[in-house]
């Protein structure tokens, strides 16, 4: 028996997975794409064919289709379209279709260069203004005299503050999967100054090599707190979380453009919370866990305001990209998104996240660590012998003398997390690829509906 499009609509979710199981289909996603599994494509193309059918006898006879026979079937249509456009994008990434994908790349990259020209040129006399300034800055930076020692503390603390506030961007801007930069970057830099810290009993590094690498002073202080070397990596820190917040602005802006231009956001989470809205108020008993974590994120942000952006930021949230594009579809202001976000991840959620760090690499819990790893059946002295080698290894690196080479790291903990980074680095270069291939993808598919409504009104 064929499925109606029209009466799975008005199915609930949980009947719909009902429906799947007992076709043993998969009953996974939201409600459209479990519509969209049930109904098979020798369906949709018969329905199609009979459209053609009935519009070629249409213009046959000189009779004209009234509107209201045709509005359901074409915005069932059209929901069908767009499923079907989602479902191609899913399956645009190298691994599965390599050459289409780099060619969409390629092609997305060439639109988003031109973009970026063509706003250069409308701001003239800002980019003007800019290169002028960078060519006074360049000037000093190159001219000897009384002001060069300025010029390089300024030089020094920026490029720092740049690089965390950069790799803050790449962990929350959405290029592809986003670079996990605080368990490849922040993490082992904050775990290696607090190891640093106890084994030399200060904070009080020599300028250079730090922070390149790390070597105790000849002088140590009595005792070592948690707030001792929190202040030592504040500035990195709090850097990184800007950056997290600079990173969330693309879904805040593009949701607000949407809404202030009257068009539909055909974002895939703001359709999705939409469907999780209607069922609701239709099933409240029949959500999961992440339907309703998604849920009260939405709800939490709209109803609350600053302090509910700010309590959603304020904690580690993967869900986070859903409060910027709420806020960007009801029109917070930018500066109330903004600040409870940079006060929340800069401040709160990062000096949270931090104290964990310190706690747990502080000296007394990483010996904890070792015993408890030798301590495993079968595997533990496998697993503490690396370990114990590593540490070793790390307190020998601290208490070698400047102008002498430092100790070679060839344990194999070491080499692991090299691979690891450099795995994920790749990755994500990966996942961008994919990103932006299925950018253009959408770029496609707006334009082929722009052309169909052009062409429907012209019919009418």
């Amino acid at each position: 028996m064929v499925e109606d499009n029209g009466n799975l609509g008005n199915l609930t979710v949980v009947e719909l997975r009902k429906k799947l199981k007992k076709r043993g289909l998969s009953t996974k996603g939201r409600k459209a794409e479990l519509i969209s599994r049930l109904l098979n494509r020798s369906t949709m193309e018969d329905g199609k064919k009979r459209i053609r059918q009935r519009k070629s006898e249409s213009n046959t006879n000189g009779d004209v289709d009234t509107p209201t026979s045709s509005t359901g079937s074409t915005t069932t249509d059209m929901k069908t379209l767009r499923e079907q456009e989602r479902q191609e994008r899913e399956h645009l990434v190298l691994w599965k279709k390599p050459l289409l994908t780099l060619f969409y790349f390629v092609f997305e990259s060439g639109c988003l260069i031109n973009s970026l020209i063509l706003r250069l040129w409308r701001r003239k006399r800002t980019v003007l203004a800019v290169l002028v300034l960078t060519a006074i800055l360049t000037i000093l930076y190159n001219v000897e005299g009384a002001h060069q020692p300025m010029v390089m503390f300024i030089r020094k603390h920026l490029l720092w503050c740049g690089y965390w506030m950069g790799l803050g961007i790449l962990s929350s801007v959405g290029l592809g999967t986003g670079l996990h930069t605080f368990l490849l970057y922040l993490g082992p830099h904050i775990a290696s100054v607090t190891l640093a810290a106890f084994e030399c009993m200060s904070v009080d590094f020599p300028e250079p090599p730090y922070p390149n690498s790390i070597i105790c002073p000849e002088q140590e202080e009595e005792y070592m707190t948690l707030w001792t070397i929190m202040s030592k990596v504040r500035i990195e820190a709090v850097m990184w979380g800007a950056g997290t917040a600079i990173g969330e602005l693309p879904p805040y802006f593009m949701a607000r453009a949407a809404r202030l231009s009257g068009a539909d956001l055909e974002e895939d989470e703001f359709e999705e919370i939409e469907e999780l809205i209607h069922e609701k108020q239709a099933n409240p008993d029949e959500l999961g866990f992440m339907e309703k974590a998604k849920l009260s994120v939405h709800n939490l942000v709209q109803r609350v305001g600053f302090f509910g952006i700010l309590a959603c930021a304020s904690i580690p949230n993967p869900l986070f990209d859903l409060a910027g594009i709420t806020c960007g579809h009801f029109l917070i202001p930018f500066w109330t998104f903004f600040g409870a976000t940079l006060i929340g991840k800069a401040i709160i959620k990062m000096h949270i996240q931090k104290l964990f760090v310190i706690f747990l690499f502080s000296k007394q819990h990483v010996e904890s660590i070792v015993r408890l790893l030798g301590s495993i059946p079968a595997v533990g002295m496998s697993l503490q012998t690396p370990f114990a080698k590593w540490l070793e290894h790390q307190k020998q690196k601290l208490h070698h003398k400047m102008g002498t080479g430092a100790p070679s790291d060839t344990n194999v903990l070491s080499w692991i997390f090299e691979k690891v980074v450099i795995v994920m680095v790749i990755y994500f270069v990966l996942s961008i690829v994919n990103s932006m291939a299925q950018s253009y993808h959408k770029r496609l598919s707006r334009a082929k509906h722009t052309v169909m409504n052009k062409t429907k009104v012209s019919l009418e």
